[in-house]
């Protein structure tokens, strides 16, 4: 079964991991945004595409939810030491692919293609797209201003509530190669459990994506990134209480108007269901607490459509 996951996030790396082990890795294409993409210390920095490939190459940080296990800080320390831009936090090991990454853009490679490599080199099986080699980029806008969406996310802890948002680039933007034949060629569409507003929708703002998945002939089925009501990890239900008027299932698929089919949400949602619509509920357990629990998650969304 040819399965595409539109990803972005914690969460979403870690249900695409569930997926990879419940299904066969290779027929697996994931699809990931880049609308958090920001230069670092003039490194390109894709921490999307990067927690997807850590978590498919077994590389990533359970604990943290981000970044690379065993991870050691010293250069950063040095940075900050010596008054240079520290706010974004960068591991010595995961350096080493920012430093790849941008020698290979730098040199006239596209961002998909080096993904690509980069996947490929740590042995992950699966394919990892971006949503666009094209840039685009998260804007939110607040009561303070307007922010990058790093900005807004890490230097100033998500603190501002959200009155809108802004990406850059989308009127431009084209699929990375492959990502509209792969929505073609799927046997199931799914939406990781990722924040809808910063994870999903700027994948969905290329309008060839969008237009891929609203033509679609198979199943969607999307995840949603609540329990109970509550995000497990960031502000996605302070931007759908905001945003959306409320944290119920159904302000969550509000998100994705059109272009599910299916919501998979938590028992704790189970008394919450009404105002789907069209919208087929699924209630499982979705809180990912561990290999186990993030397969079985993967397993019920897989099970919408025979092996």
């Amino acid at each position: 079964m040819n399965l595409v996951v539109l990803s972005g996030g914690v969460g979403g790396a870690r249900f695409v991991r569930g997926v990879a082990d419940a299904a066969e890795p290779a027929k697996l294409t994931v699809v990931g945004n880049v609308g958090d993409d920001l230069e670092v210390l003039g490194m390109h920095v894709s921490p999307d595409l990067d927690s997807i490939l850590y978590a498919l190459a077994d590389l990533n940080d359970e604990q943290r939810g981000w970044g690379r296990a065993h991870e050691t800080w010293n250069a950063l320390d040095t940075v900050a030491s010596l008054g240079g831009e520290s706010w974004f936090r960068l591991g010595d090991r995961d350096l080493g692919l920012h430093l790849i990454r941008t020698e290979a853009l730098r040199a006239g490679a596209t961002l998909s293609a080096v993904t690509a490599r980069i996947a490929r080199e740590l042995g992950v099986d699966s394919r990892l797209l971006p949503a666009t080699d094209d840039r685009l980029r998260t804007w939110i806008a607040t009561a303070a201003g307007e922010f990058s969406f790093q900005q807004w996310f890490v230097a100033r802890h998500h603190r501002d509530e959200v009155d809108g948002l802004r990406f850059e680039g989308a009127d431009t933007a084209t699929p990375a190669p492959g990502v509209v034949e792969a929505i073609a060629a799927a046997d199931l569409l799914l939406f990781a459990p990722s924040n809808p507003y910063v994870s999903i929708a700027p994948i969905l703002a290329v309008r060839a994506i969008r237009e891929a998945i609203a033509a679609r002939r198979v199943p969607c089925v999307a995840v949603s990134p609540l329990i109970g009501g509550r995000a497990v990890k960031g502000p996605a239900d302070r931007m759908l209480r905001r945003l959306a008027g409320g944290t119920s299932p159904a302000q969550v698929a509000s998100c994705y108007l059109g272009l599910i089919d299916s919501l998979v949400v938590d028992e704790a949602d189970a008394h919450d269901l009404a105002g789907l619509g069209d919208v087929r509920p699924i209630v499982t357990r979705t809180l990912m607490s561990d290999a186990g629990a993030r397969r079985r998650l993967a397993e019920v969304a897989l099970g919408t459509v025979p092996a």
